[in-house]
C-alpha cells in the first residue's frame, strides 16, 4: 500500500508541461494569417500601385459574396454578425479562418467514430417507444431503432406532468437518455462537500471506475484521488482516466497517460491539440463524470483540481455544486462515458459494463434523467432544457452560472419568463476569472433588468455552478453555462431532477447563497468602470468566439 501510494504521489511532481505545443494551435493560426494578410497588402501598396482600384473592386466583390454566403449559413444570427465584421475587417484573414473552422479538418474522423457508437449502443439503455432518426450529418447514420423505456416509469410520469414527460421524449429523441425512478440523489453544495464523499465511495469500489474531466491538475486532491485510484487498480479493478486535452496546454504533461499507466491506471486525453491542424478547440469535453461500479455516479460542475474545494483561492472563494446518484440511473452516466472513451477503441465491449445490475433504491422519490450534449449533431440539448424550465416555471427559476454570454434565444427566454410574472433570478461571480468574460457578461444586465430579472453577484469570490431550480420541482445541475462554448461547442452531460428529495437542498442552498450577493441594479449598472464597460462593448462583436 504504502509503496503504490509512494507511486502515485511521485506523479505529483511538477513535470514539463506542454505549453509550447498547445500554443501554436488557435493562436498560432490566427497570428499565421494575419501576418500573411499584412505582407499581402504590403506588397500589393508597394508593388502594383497602378491595380489598386481593381484590387479595392475585387475586395468589394469578394466581401459581398462572403456576406451572402454567410447569410444563408446555418449559423446563430450572433455567430453570423461575428464573422461578418471579422469578414469585412479582414477579408483574407477572415475568409481562411471560417474555412478553416467549416471544413473541420481535426474532427471529421471524430464525428465518424461518435455516430458509429452511438449507432451501436443505442439500444443498450431502454428509451421511450419512440422511432428515433438522428440526423448528425458523418456523427450518426440515420437510424430507425424502436426501443422502449421502462413504461412504469414514463406512464406515471406522463400522468403526474405530461411537460415532464414530453421533455423526456425529446431528449430520447436526441440521444439515449430515459427517466428513471429507484434513483437516490444527493447534493453537494460545495466542493469540499463533494470531495469528502468521493474519497469514501472510491475506497469501496470492487470492479471499475470511470473518471471522466475537464481539469486535472496536480495537488491535493487529485494527489488523494490518485493515492486510492492507485491502490484500487493494484487490486485489480478497472480504473479507467479521460481528460481533456486542454489540461496538456499548462497542467498536464503531454506522457501523462504513460504514467498513469505505470500504476496501473487506463488513462486518454480526449482530442489532444496539434499544432496548426487541429480544430478541436470548439469540441472540448466539458463533462464531469465518475461512476463506480455502475451503482454510483458524480456530476455537476466540480473538476479534479485544488480551487474547486478552496484549497487554493485564485479568485476567492470558489462556489460549485454537485450531484452523487445511486440506482438505476447511473446506467445512463456509465453508457456517456463508454461512448467517449470508445471513440478510437476497434473492440468495444459495453455489456460488460453496462449490464451490471445498478441497486434499485425504492425509498428513493421522483424522476431522474442524466442526459447529455454533443456539439456536432444539430440539437441544442443543454440549452432547450433549460428554455423548457424557463418556459414552464410558473413561480421561479433561480440560476447560477460562471458565464454569461447569451445569444438573442436565451436572453428573450429569461426576460420573457420575468415579464409572465416568474421571479426569476441570477447568481455570477463577484470575482471573475476572465476579465473578458466578466466584462461580457455585464453588457446583457440592463436589458436583462429592465425585464424584471434580478441579477446578484457572489461577492465572497467566483461561482463556478450550474444550476436551475424552479418551483420546488424540477432543477438541473451538471456541466451546462450560459455561453456559446456551453451551449453549441462543448460536450456537456448533466442531471435533470422531477420531484425528487433534494430539489428542497438546492432551493434553500440558492437562499442561502443569495444572502452573500451583492444585487446589479441601473444604478450599479452607470457606476461600472469605463475600462470594464469598453471591454464588453468591443467583446460583443465576437462573443460567440469566445
Amino acid at each position: 500500500m504504502a509503496e503504490t501510494e509512494n507511486k502515485g504521489l511521485q506523479l505529483l511532481k511538477k513535470g514539463q508541461k506542454g505549453i509550447l505545443h498547445g500554443i501554436f494551435s488557435r493562436l498560432g493560426i490566427i497570428l499565421l494569417l494575419f501576418l500573411l494578410q499584412v505582407a499581402c497588402l504590403f506588397s500589393i501598396f508597394r508593388w502594383f500601385g497602378q491595380f489598386l482600384p481593381h484590387v479595392l473592386g475585387g475586395t468589394v466583390l469578394f466581401i459581398m459574396i462572403m456576406v451572402i454566403y454567410l447569410l444563408n449559413m446555418q449559423m446563430d444570427a450572433a455567430a453570423k454578425i461575428t464573422w461578418l465584421i471579422l469578414i469585412m475587417m479582414v477579408p483574407v484573414l477572415g475568409a481562411i479562418l471560417l474555412c478553416y473552422t467549416q471544413t473541420e479538418i481535426g474532427h471529421r474522423a471524430l464525428k465518424r467514430r461518435i455516430g458509429q457508437l452511438i449507432g451501436e449502443t443505442r439500444n443498450r439503455i431502454p428509451q421511450d417507444e419512440t422511432v428515433i432518426k438522428k440526423r448528425i450529418g458523418q456523427l450518426i447514420k440515420d437510424t430507425k431503432d424502436s426501443i422502449t423505456q421502462d413504461e412504469a416509469v414514463i406512464g406515471k410520469l406522463q400522468k403526474e406532468d405530461p411537460g415532464t414527460a414530453a421533455l423526456v421524449n425529446y431528449l430520447n429523441r436526441s440521444g439515449c437518455f430515459p427517466a428513471y425512478e429507484n434513483t437516490k440523489v444527493t447534493f453537494f453544495p460545495t466542493g469540499e462537500d463533494k470531495f469528502k464523499e468521493l474519497l469514501e465511495q472510491l475506497r469501496q469500489a470492487k470492479h471499475f471506475i470511470f473518471l471522466e474531466y475537464f481539469i486535472i491538475s496536480e495537488g491535493l486532491m487529485w494527489g488523494k484521488v490518485l493515492e486510492i485510484l492507485a491502490q484500487k487498480a493494484s487490486e485489480g479493478v478497472e480504473v479507467r482516466v479521460m481528460y481533456d486535452g486542454m489540461c496538456e496546454f499548462a497542467l498536464l504533461s503531454h506522457d501523462y497517460p504513460k504514467k498513469l499507466a505505470k500504476l496501473g491506471i487506463k488513462c486518454k486525453m480526449f482530442s489532444p491539440i496539434t499544432p496548426f491542424v487541429s480544430t478541436h478547440y470548439n469540441y472540448r469535453d466539458h463533462r464531469k463524470i465518475l461512476v463506480i461500479d455502475g451503482h454510483t455516479a458524480f456530476n455537476g460542475g466540480i473538476n479534479l483540481a485544488d480551487e474547486y474545494i478552496n484549497e487554493v483561492h485564485p479568485y476567492g472563494h470558489w462556489k460549485d455544486t454537485a450531484l452523487m446518484l445511486k440506482g438505476d440511473a447511473v446506467k445512463s452516466f456509465t453508457l456517456m462515458f463508454l461512448q467517449m472513451w470508445n471513440i478510437d477503441e476497434k473492440n468495444c465491449d459495453f455489456d460488460t459494463f453496462l449490464n451490471v445490475p445498478a441497486i434499485p433504491q425504492k425509498e428513493a422519490v421522483g424522476y431522474v434523467v442524466p442526459y447529455a450534449d454533443c456539439p456536432l449533431d444539430n440539437d441544442k440539448v443543454g440549452e432547450d432544457v433549460y428554455f423548457d424550465i424557463l418556459n414552464r416555471a410558473e413561480r421561479y427559476v433561480h440560476i447560477m452560472t460562471p458565464c454569461l454570454i447569451l445569444d438573442g434565444e436565451m436572453e428573450n427566454a429569461l426576460k420573457f419568463a420575468a415579464k409572465r410574472g416568474v421571479d426569476v433570478k441570477l447568481i455570477l461571480p463577484g470575482i471573475p476569472d476572465k476579465k473578458a468574460a466578466y466584462a461580457l457578461a455585464k453588457t446583457h444586465y440592463a436589458s436583462l433588468i429592465s425585464a424584471g430579472v434580478e441579477i446578484y453577484e457572489y461577492t465572497p469570490g467566483f461561482v463556478h455552478a450550474k444550476v436551475f431550480v424552479s418551483d420546488d420541482c424540477r432543477a438541473v445541475v451538471g456541466t451546462i453555462n450560459l455561453d456559446y462554448r456551453s451551449l453549441y461547442h462543448h460536450f456537456e452531460c448533466a442531471t435533470y431532477l422531477y420531484n425528487t428529495d433534494c430539489i428542497k437542498q438546492i432551493a434553500d442552498d440558492y437562499e442561502t447563497t443569495l444572502e452573500k450577493c451583492r444585487k446589479a441594479t441601473t444604478e450599479t449598472i452607470k457606476k461600472e468602470k469605463l475600462s470594464t464597460r469598453l471591454t464588453g462593448y468591443l467583446m460583443k462583436a465576437v462573443a460567440p468566439l469566445m
